[in-house]
């Protein structure tokens, strides 16, 4: 399988240079050039993500995509992986938050990390992965990454505005090869600036850049899995509701539908940063202030992902989503906003919806859930459908004790993999949002023979 830019001035490639590079060098998104169509997907979480993927990871031999499949999972705490819970009639709740770092990026960084170093070890070489994060892609890069030869990883996130335990996670790394940055903006500033570095090739090029944020398509293929597996255990379609910040969870519900999942709706859910909210119901895609919220992961007012959203829409006219992406704000022509309304929904849910959201399932069900979580709980209220409701559960509330006992009345326990968490020392660097200061913070850092 070959791999196209959404802006179209990218040469296609295979997967090897879509999982090192992250990034088109025309600074578009990578696409299969095709959508596979995936049949029958196995019931075994394992088993289905290797079918799934397959067709994606040429390159790979199927004993080299078995074994690295099996590793990524192999430390979860659920068998199930992405088990699915029922918590009221035809509402579930899927749950992604079993992987090493309780969020929902373990279930692609896991594997991606592997496939990562596995295609490196291939080319020879070594790389620089930069990540910006919201809160919980840095802490899945470094659990998948830290320590791995060749390979040294710095991850930016907005200072002050992730929980203290997503902070932790990602600072009390004591692996050589991770860097943290507090940057002195938001996650927007902090993706601004990885566009901005793989923008400078000549710097990009010398230190051999790549990103694992969810732009790398490698992310998208393996989020698809967990749709594939929920519907099969349903045994019939059902509406998803996605909290959602940088669009990438979600697009992977359409990549899912395209390889021929039925799915009645894709319901996007955002906080008081609603900037998909507003772009899918009034046909607008304009950014706001980053606003900060209890569900920080999502204050985010640049999407990336709609990119792949808006290719698939307009037909996959390249020269549309390259004019489109280069104006702000973005005014969706009429047949492009139809395509997105026959996939996707969308709701915006505020913080007072989340605490009482949290305080509801609590109350209902005696479970706590997270304020992410809870958004998604307070969208799925709006979904008028006999059929299954599932709500993305990305997040275990122990990451956002706060928001959990501001609602619940209860901090809920830290699981046993983060115990000491509060007692280990932190390790990071705070940085202004300067193109300058981070390319050369970077660049002191990378070994001297790589420059």
């Amino acid at each position: 399988m070959n791999y196209v830019s959404t802006r179209g001035l990218a040469p296609e490639c295979g997967f090897a240079d879509v999982l090192l590079s992250g990034l088109a060098p025309d600074g578009g998104l990578y696409m299969p050039s095709a959508w596979p169509r995936a049949g029958a997907v196995p019931a075994a979480y394992v088993d289905a993500a290797f079918h799934i993927l397959k067709p994606f990871a040429d390159g790979f031999s199927d004993e080299e995509l078995k074994e690295d499949i099996h590793a990524a999972y192999a430390a979860f705490d659920d068998a199930r992986i992405a088990p699915l819970v029922e918590i009221a009639p035809n509402r579930y709740l899927l749950e992604l938050f079993h992987g090493p770092t309780l969020a929902f990026k373990d279930l692609a960084m896991q594997v991606l990390g592997r496939m990562f170093a596995r295609a490196l070890a291939k080319r020879g070489g070594r790389v620089t992965v930069l990540a910006a994060t919201s809160g919980d892609t840095g802490s899945a890069a470094i659990a998948a990454l830290g320590g791995l030869p060749n390979i040294d990883v710095f991850v930016m996130h907005p200072k002050g505005r992730v929980s203290d335990v997503q902070r932790r996670q990602m600072t009390t790394s004591q692996h050589a090869n991770v860097h943290n940055v507090a940057l002195e903006g938001s996650f927007d500033d902090a993706q601004a600036l990885v566009r901005a570095l793989f923008a400078d090739t000549v710097f990009a090029a010398s230190v051999n850049l790549t990103a694992v944020n969810s732009i790398n398509f490698a992310r998208i293929a393996a989020q698809c899995v967990y749709y594939f597996t929920a519907t099969g255990e349903l045994g019939r379609p059902a509406t998803f509701v996605v909290p959602t910040g940088n669009f990438g969870d979600v697009f992977a519900g359409e990549a899912a539908m395209r390889m021929g999942l039925a799915v009645e709706k894709l319901l996007v859910a955002t906080n008081a940063n609603d900037i998909m909210a507003r772009a899918l119901n009034e046909g607008v895609y304009a950014a706001g202030r980053v606003q900060q919220t209890l569900s920080p992961s999502m204050d985010i007012q640049v999407a990336s992902n709609f990119e792949r959203a808006l290719f698939e829409a307009s037909g996959r006219d390249a020269a549309y989503v390259r004019d489109a992406m280069a104006k702000q704000p973005i005014v969706l022509p009429s047949p492009v906003r139809a395509a997105l309304a026959q996939r996707y929904g969308a709701f915006r849910v505020d913080d007072g919806e989340t605490l009482a959201a949290i305080a509801r399932v609590h109350a209902e069900t005696g479970r706590l859930i997270d304020p992410h979580t809870a958004v998604g709980v307070a969208a799925a209220e709006h979904v008028r459908s006999e059929g299954p409701v599932v709500v993305l559960s990305t997040a275990h509330p122990a990451k956002f004790p706060d928001a959990v006992r501001r609602a619940a009345g209860q901090i809920p326990a830290l699981p046993p993999g983060l115990s000491g968490l509060f007692d280990r020392p932190e390790k990071l660097d705070v940085l202004a949002a300067d193109l300058g200061l981070v390319r050369g913070y970077i660049a002191a850092r990378v070994p001297a023979s790589w420059t």
